[in-house]
């Protein structure tokens, strides 16, 4: 399994960091998750639009979903389009995104709805999933192929089901928005701390944490000096090409 970083900025892309975006692949299937703001020209420069074999997604917000529309307009409006794309999503998340052009895509996906806590496959992945907190429906994601695991939190504020996502798992990519302290302290049960991370990585004995989903101008360095203070495990922040073999 190979972890591939498109993107890990929060709420919206900068000059150099597209928003969340991970690209997934095992056997040859590439999956694409969270397609956020700015991700699908990162994604095109690694991969034709028509070599992605499905597409996961958290949550609805835009800054993990937008880029679904492009990549659908890139495979349906080509010169030979390829057959319709599965996208996983939890129930409505992508309601806003799919509306954008209405019946001109409606061929080129197969939208296939989840309940966080359900379990499916993605070609040759497992995905199991929890329910999250957050602004809106979140689902995190443990997702198991060759012996290997991934665990993704989405973007979630403290819950007992990162670390049960995330147990014995070889890389966990974790939302970590703030360092220390969320902003402002009403959000904190739907946000994380890059600590708060780090605390549910040591619990669930990961090897491997990423910290994503940083506030646009936050400082990497602070973020893993927070992290490292509870976590001993490897530490990286999500940052573009950021890649992971996981065995």
């Amino acid at each position: 399994m190979r972890l591939e970083v498109l993107g890990g900025c929060g709420a919206w892309p900068t000059p150099d960091q597209a928003c969340s975006g991970y690209l997934l692949e095992h056997a040859g299937f590439r999956v694409l998750l969270d397609p956020g703001y700015a991700v699908l020209p990162r994604l095109l420069a690694r991969v034709p639009a028509e070599r992605v074999d499905a597409v996961l997604v958290s949550h609805g917000h835009p800054d993990h979903c937008a880029d679904l529309n492009p990549l659908l307009r890139a495979r349906a409006l080509g010169a030979e389009p390829p057959a319709p794309l599965p996208v996983h999503a939890p129930p409505g998340a992508l309601d806003a995104v799919l509306a954008l052009d209405g019946r001109m895509l409606a061929d080129s996906y197969l939208l296939r709805e989840f309940r966080p806590g359900s379990s499916f496959h993605i070609g040759p992945f497992t995905a199991d999933t929890w329910a999250l907190p957050h602004f809106v429906p979140d689902a995190g994601f443990r997702l198991t192929a060759g012996g290997r695991v991934l665990g993704y939190t989405g973007d979630t504020g403290p819950s007992p089901g990162i670390a049960a996502l995330a147990a014995d798992a070889d890389v966990l990519l974790a939302e970590a928005t703030f360092p220390e302290h969320v902003l402002p302290p009403e959000d904190a049960p739907l946000l994380s701390t890059a600590r708060q991370a780090a605390e549910s990585a040591s619990r669930a004995g990961v090897r491997h944490l990423v910290l994503t989903h940083l506030w646009p101008g936050t400082d990497p360095a602070d973020a893993l000096r927070a992290a490292r203070a509870e976590f001993d495990g490897d530490l990286d922040v999500a940052t573009p090409g950021l890649t992971i073999d996981l065995g």
